[in-house]
């Protein structure tokens, strides 16, 4: 008789008094680093700024009732090959149409907090002026070492290995069919979904196709896509310091960011700003409780040091895996100011692609700041793949 499937626990937790009290304390503890005048955002975050930012954290940020807030998600946790993995699991409600099951998978620096704002406008589209036919059932896992996931004691885990606790996941779930979308490492894990198991994914959307690996000849590229390789390493040298670091030696970093609240906000904080569409603004996008929530989440839980590791684990993907072409249905939504819009000819160089669209608003964090967009974005691309066998 075959081991019997595990079993989802409900999942809520709460801080603790003690907790919250140590944080504040740090924070109004913090030892300040000196800054250039009108040095602004130029050499990394902006010293007035998180000032002001970490003022209201100590004195009045309520992150009971961001806890609250996050407790009205259906929320799990469950045991995967020796990991306990948290998720999000909302279901369409039973009066909707067959509903398309649909696992989201976030990126870095965030969690499943990426997808809060979205998944009642996928699970309930008829609440919100939309086609109760294309109704969702969401699952949004936290990766391995990331959120209320468990942190891997060994190696840290790539994005083939997730996506293979994915599928683990949805079959627990009791869906051997399904959607798979995301963005930043999502992306990947998305990719390696429709990769590796094809039976079982309809179709795949992405927001990106991370950083471009090519083996072959470069003469073989459009001139489009040349461009694109000089703009992205014009970008990785300008900008990819935070890349580097986590690729290389995450664990160094890992004891500041750690220790130091002020630390870890600044570094998560900078990179709300310059991924977002917020012309320069990033409370345009994220309001102080809203960015706050998302680096507490990686306070209270530790876990900044192992989500930066998976990056060391994804470098070490073997060059073969890069260059697999997605057959799958893919779709893609560029948004205006995400980190990396790649042309059309690469698109179809690596993916089966049915869709591509620009959206006019947005940046790396999407389903965040634009989750009316970036709900349409998938009900309109998995609309023809929604009869499943």
């Amino acid at each position: 008789m075959p081991d019997a499937l595990p079993h989802p626990e409900r999942f809520s937790p709460k801080a603790g008094r003690a907790a919250l009290e140590d944080l504040r304390a740090r924070l109004r503890g913090t030892r300040w680093p000196d800054a250039p005048q009108e040095a602004g955002w130029s050499l990394g975050t902006d010293l007035g700024y998180l000032r002001e930012l970490v003022a209201y954290w100590a004195d009045e940020f309520d992150w009971p009732a961001q806890e609250a807030a996050l407790a009205r998600l259906p929320r799990f946790r469950v045991n995967l090959s020796g990991l306990g993995i948290h998720f999000v699991h909302a279901q369409a409600p039973a009066s909707a149409a067959p509903a398309l099951p649909l696992v989201l998978s976030h990126g870095w620096p965030d969690s499943f907090w990426r997808y809060s704002k979205v998944i009642g406008l996928l699970t309930d589209p008829a609440a919100h002026g939309a086609d109760p036919a294309d109704a969702f059932d969401v699952v949004v896992p936290d990766m391995p070492g990331y959120g209320y996931s468990d942190r891997p004691a060994g190696p840290p885990l790539d994005s083939i290995a997730v996506a293979g606790l994915w599928a683990e996941l949805m079959s627990v779930l009791g869906y051997p069919r399904f959607g798979a979308a995301g963005g930043d490492i999502g992306s990947g894990v998305s990719r390696y979904l429709a990769l590796d198991y094809q039976d079982r994914v309809v179709a795949v959307h992405r927001m990106d196709t991370g950083a471009p690996v090519f083996a072959g000849d470069r003469a073989e590229l459009t001139p489009e896509e040349r461009a694109w390789f000089r703009a992205m390493a014009a970008w990785g040298a300008a900008e990819g310091a935070y890349g580097a670091m986590h690729r290389t030696k995450p664990q160094t970093a890992a004891f500041g960011l750690t220790d130091s609240p002020v630390g870890l906000a600044a570094w998560i904080v900078e990179k709300l700003r310059a991924w977002s569409d917020c012309d320069g603004d990033v409370e345009r996008r994220f309001s102080k409780d809203e960015i706050l929530t998302n680096v507490t989440l990686y306070w209270l839980t530790g876990t900044i040091g192992s989500s930066m590791r998976m990056y060391n684990a994804n470098a070490a993907i073997a060059p073969e895996q890069h260059a697999r072409r997605v057959e799958a249905p893919s779709g893609f939504a560029l948004f205006p100011a995400d980190i990396t819009r790649p042309p059309r000819a690469w698109l179809e160089r690596t993916a089966n692609v049915t869709r591509v669209t620009e959206p006019p608003r947005g940046g790396h964090f999407a389903p965040f700041e634009e989750p009316e967009l970036y709900a349409a974005e998938l009900r309109d691309f998995f609309r023809p793949y929604r009869t499943i066998t």
